[in-house]
C-alpha cells in the first residue's frame, strides 16, 4: 500500500487534512507490519519492531490498532464501500449493486496492492489468532452493512431479518477469501465472489 491512499469511488467526499494524516499513519503502520512479516513470520513480528519500522511510538499503533491482528485485518475500505452503495441507483436489484460495489473493490485491490491482499487472506489461514480476530471483527463490518440494506429495504436495521442478512453474507465474503487462499490464490476471486453472492441469492445449486 501507499500512504494516505484513499478509496477512488464515485462521488468519495474529500478528506481534510486531519483525516489524511491519520490514513498515511495507519498506512505506514500497515506497510511496516506487511514487510516485517513478510521477512521474519507473523508470530516473529513485534508491535515494537513495527513501531520502528514505521517511525512511530508503540502506543501510537495501539491507538490506531487494538491488536496486532488489526494491523493486518483493518483496512481503507468499508466507509467508501458503505457510501458506494448508497449511490447506486435505488430502483437497481439489491444483488446488483453489491456485485457491482465488490467487484469494484476487488479490481482495486489487485491491481494496486495485490500482494498485500494475499499475505491478509494467506494470514488468515495461516495464523489462529488472525483468523479468531476476523471472526470477532465481522460483527462491526455486518453492522456497518446493515445501514445499506436497511435503507434499500425499509426494513429496521436492528431487526432479526437484516442482522441475519448482513452476517450471512459477510460470512460468505470471509470464506471466500480463506477458499482462495487455502488453494493457493489460483481460482479467480472475482469469479468466486459471483459464485458465493449466487449462493446467497439462489441458495445451494441442485444435484447435477
Amino acid at each position: 500500500m501507499t500512504p494516505a491512499r484513499s478509496f477512488p469511488l464515485s462521488d468519495a467526499p474529500q478528506l481534510g487534512l486531519r483525516e489524511r494524516k491519520k490514513i498515511k499513519t495507519r498506512t505506514a503502520i500497515r506497510d511496516a507490519t506487511y514487510a516485517l512479516v513478510r521477512e521474519q513470520g507473523y508470530d516473529a513480528t513485534t508491535v515494537e519492531q513495527i513501531a520502528e519500522r514505521a517511525e512511530v511510538s508503540p502506543s501510537t499503533v495501539f491507538r490506531y490498532f487494538p491488536t496486532k491482528e488489526d494491523i493486518v485485518l483493518t483496512d481503507e475500505y468499508d466507509p467508501f464501500l458503505l457510501q458506494e452503495l448508497r449511490t447506486r441507483p435505488a430502483d437497481e436489484p439489491w444483488m446488483d449493486s453489491l456485485r457491482y460495489v465488490m467487484r469494484k473493490a476487488i479490481d482495486l485491490a489487485l491491481s494496486e496492492e495485490a500482494e498485500a491482499t494475499r499475505l491478509r487472506a494467506h494470514l488468515m489461514v495461516q495464523v489462529p489468532a488472525v483468523r479468531s480476530r476476523m471472526l470477532e471483527s465481522m460483527s462491526v463490518t455486518g453492522r456497518m452493512l446493515s445501514e445499506a440494506v436497511a435503507e434499500r429495504t425499509g426494513l429496521d436495521r436492528e431487526s432479526l431479518e437484516v442482522r441475519v442478512y448482513t452476517m450471512g453474507l459477510i460470512g460468505g465474503l470471509s470464506e471466500t477469501s480463506l477458499h482462495w487462499a487455502e488453494n493457493d490464490f489460483r481460482d479467480d476471486l472475482r469469479d468466486l465472489l459471483d459464485r458465493a453472492l449466487t449462493v446467497l441469492e439462489h441458495g445451494l445449486p441442485g444435484k447435477a
